[in-house]
């Protein structure tokens, strides 16, 4: 079964992507990017945030340990499987439409999870709110593209990418805050509650100021298409997410082997698809931009590190050094302001004239980050010394994530801006899980049998390992010459 009903007609108050000017600038374009911007930083932010409030959570609910392994993993595992058909749904029904329904729908989740009273509503609640983020996310990187010709979208994807690193760190230390404080003797409730204003005032803005925008030529949503893909990669996050907990079982190995045969199967689906000529889910075409498909596996292999980073830092000081919850969420205050200082100047400044070096610069210095943290550990003053190590890790991180949604998504023509965005956002988030997955599982493994240090270190190790693979992958990215915004050109900020 194929959805084949047309967009509404994008005659004067809309625009498509084949037309040659942003839809709206100046002062309208730069609140429509806040709005973006809100949201991305509310749903990055929710994406960690429930791991500090877990325990306290699991007391309240009387939960089970299957319970709260699905609270923290069904958000994600929504999230990840349904990102490509949320692009996608974008170029047909309008990006502005697509990014309200999801937005209205995530802040009613969030809401509902506030106030959930019992484990099992607050699984749900969280699935769900996990699938309003995969439909109004795509629609960011999406409008940021449309919004921005090449020579001004530096700006936006610095302060996009800034917004990355601080909500990154922000979820863990404002959880920590929130559950420690006990705001309004609400518990962990205000962790999702908090959602609930910044949601309406985007809304408020975004309905006023973001214009709405089509695909020039839609995709036609293919039932059997959308299933395919969603079930591949629920069969791949699935196993990931909740394989560590199990030992890895051998139904998860088997799972994930099914969900790679499905994404193969897909992918030939696409091909005789666009051979046919007519638009498939996800165009091949995207891929023939050299600088998008080798710049997306050099992205992926610095992502897992980070995915791993985070879960096995804030275990390991509480495990090893007894830091508490509020101590291990303030521990990220260096790495939260390095990040969009050097994000910033990464995206602004430095991709558009150094291109591929800046990813590889960034990784070094995350690789030297995280170094510094092995030496940390050993040290009389682990506290004062994790602190400069975080924020020389956060600077590295800052480069890799600033230059990246820049360096990967430029080259890719506009007309399939919403497919790139939703396969950007797909692998991002995939690899994420994948880092937290194995690297927590290296982690654990060795810290029982060799001791915390031992384990701290392999853990360590191995994510040095794997930048040092995203540089060598990036070194086969194009030289690109992103333009720098001409002289009087309106500012993204």
């Amino acid at each position: 079964m194929t959805v084949t009903a047309e967009p509404a007609s994008p005659a004067a108050s809309t625009n498509t992507l084949s037309d040659d000017a942003p839809p709206i600038s100046g002062r309208a374009r730069t609140i429509a990017l806040i709005c973006l911007l809100a949201a991305s930083f509310m749903e990055l932010m929710d994406a960690t945030v429930v791991n500090v409030a877990l325990r306290t959570m699991s007391d309240h609910l009387s939960a089970s340990t299957t319970a709260m392994s699905w609270i923290v993993a069904g958000y994600p595992l929504a999230y990840a499987t349904g990102l490509i058909l949320g692009a996608r749904l974008g170029d047909r029904f309008g990006r502005r439409r697509l990014f309200l329904i999801g937005l209205v729908a995530f802040g009613a989740m969030s809401l509902a999870c506030g106030l959930a009273d019992t484990a099992g509503q607050l699984v749900a609640f969280r699935i769900l709110q996990g699938g309003a983020a995969a439909l109004m996310i795509p629609q960011v990187l999406t409008n940021i593209q449309v919004l921005y010709p090449p020579a001004e979208r530096g700006r936006a994807m610095g302060l996009f990418t800034s917004i990355i690193g601080i909500a990154a760190v922000a979820g863990p230390v404002l959880g920590a805050v929130i559950t420690s404080g006990d705001w309004f003797g609400l518990s962990w409730r205000p962790v999702f509650l908090i959602n609930v204003p910044v949601a309406v005032l985007a809304l408020i803005a975004a309905r006023i100021f973001i214009p709405e925008t089509f695909a020039a030529r839609p995709a036609p949503i293919t039932l059997g298409s959308v299933a395919l893909l969603g079930g591949s990669l629920a069969a791949l996050t699935a196993p990931i997410t909740f394989g560590p907990e199990h030992d890895w079982p051998a139904w998860g190995f088997a799972m994930m082997a099914v969900g790679a045969v499905g994404l193969v199967l897909f992918a030939r689906r696409q091909i005789t698809t666009a051979r046919a000529g007519v638009e498939p889910l996800v165009p091949p075409a995207i891929f023939q931009t050299r600088s998008f498909t080798t710049g997306l596996i050099a992205f992926t292999a610095l992502s897992i590190p980070t995915g791993g980073y985070f879960l096995v830092q804030s275990l390991h000081v509480q495990l090893d050094h007894g830091w508490s919850v509020l101590h291990t969420g303030l521990m990220w205050i260096p790495f939260s302001i390095a990040v969009p200082i050097f994000a910033g100047l990464s995206a602004t400044v430095l991709a558009g004239r150094f291109g591929k070096r800046v990813l590889q610069a960034g990784a070094w210095v995350f690789i030297v980050g995280m170094t510094a943290m092995i030496v940390a550990d050993q040290s009389i003053h682990p506290a004062l010394w994790f602190t400069v190590a975080l924020a020389v890790a956060g600077a590295g991180f800052g480069l890799i994530v600033g230059a990246a949604g820049l360096l990967v998504l430029n080259d890719v023509p506009v007309a399939l801006a919403g497919a790139a965005s939703g396969v950007f956002n797909t692998v991002q988030a995939l690899s994420v899980a994948v880092g937290a997955a194995v690297i927590g599982t290296l982690y654990s493994s060795v810290s029982e049998s060799s001791g915390f240090a031992d384990g701290y270190r392999a853990a360590m190790l191995a994510m040095i390992g794997l930048a040092v693979v995203g540089i060598v992958a990036a070194q086969f990215m194009p030289r690109q010459e992103i333009s720098a915004p001409a002289e009087g050109a309106p500012s993204a900020g």
